[in-house]
C-alpha cells in the first residue's frame, strides 16, 4: 500500500457544489453511525496496534481516536456558534500540539469514545432539525482565510471521521 493510500484510505475530502436533501440525509446518517463503527474497530486493537501509525511520522491509533474526539467537539462548537451568531470567526487550534499532549496519547480511549458518541448524537439531532437556510449560515475560518457554510461543515466532518477510521483500519492491516 503506497503512502498516499495510507494517508487517505477513503480519498481526500470532496465538497459537493449542490446539496440535495437525499445527499444531506446520507451524510447525516453516515455521520451518526461513525461512533459505533469506531468503537468496534477501537475495541479490537491490540496494544501494539494502538501505539502504531499508518505511516512514518503519522499519528498512532490512540492519537487518532483522541483527535476525533477533540476535533468533533470543536466542530460542534463551531456549528452552534454559526447557528446562534452572525458570521462568527471560529477559533482554530493546532491539532498536532493537541495530539502530542498526554491525553492525546493515553491508552484510556473510553472517555474519547464516549465524547464522540455524545457529540455525534447532539450534532446529528441538530443537523436533522436544520433547514436549508440554517445550512447556508456562514462562519469565518481564520486559518483558511475563508468564509464557510454549514453544508461545508457537514461535508467535512462526514468525511473526517471515516477518513481517520480508515487510517486505523490501515494500522490493523499492517500491524499484527
Amino acid at each position: 500500500m503506497d503512502i498516499e493510500a495510507r494517508k487517505y484510505p477513503i480519498g481526500k475530502a470532496k465538497f459537493p457544489t449542490e446539496y440535495p436533501d437525499g445527499l444531506i440525509r446520507v451524510m447525516i446518517n453516515d455521520f451518526a453511525s461513525l461512533p459505533a463503527d469506531l468503537r468496534v474497530v477501537a475495541q479490537s486493537l491490540t496494544k501494539k496496534q494502538k501505539h502504531s501509525s499508518y505511516r512514518d511520522g503519522g499519528w498512532t491509533a490512540l492519537q487518532i481516536i483522541h483527535h476525533i474526539a477533540d476535533s468533533h467537539c470543536n466542530a460542534y462548537t463551531r456549528l452552534k456558534l454559526t447557528l446562534t451568531e452572525d458570521h462568527p470567526t471560529i477559533k482554530p487550534y493546532d491539532e498536532n500540539l493537541w495530539a502530542a499532549l498526554e491525553d492525546g496519547n493515553s491508552e484510556l480511549i473510553e472517555p474519547s469514545l464516549k465524547m464522540i458518541e455524545g457529540v455525534h448524537e447532539r450534532m446529528t439531532h441538530t443537523f436533522n432539525n436544520m433547514v436549508a437556510e440554517d445550512f447556508e449560515r456562514r462562519f469565518f475560518h481564520p486559518q483558511q482565510g475563508e468564509s464557510r457554510d454549514l453544508y461545508w461543515l457537514l461535508s467535512l466532518y462526514h468525511w473526517h471521521g471515516r477518513h481517520h477510521l480508515g487510517q486505523i483500519r490501515v494500522i490493523q492491516s499492517l500491524v499484527s
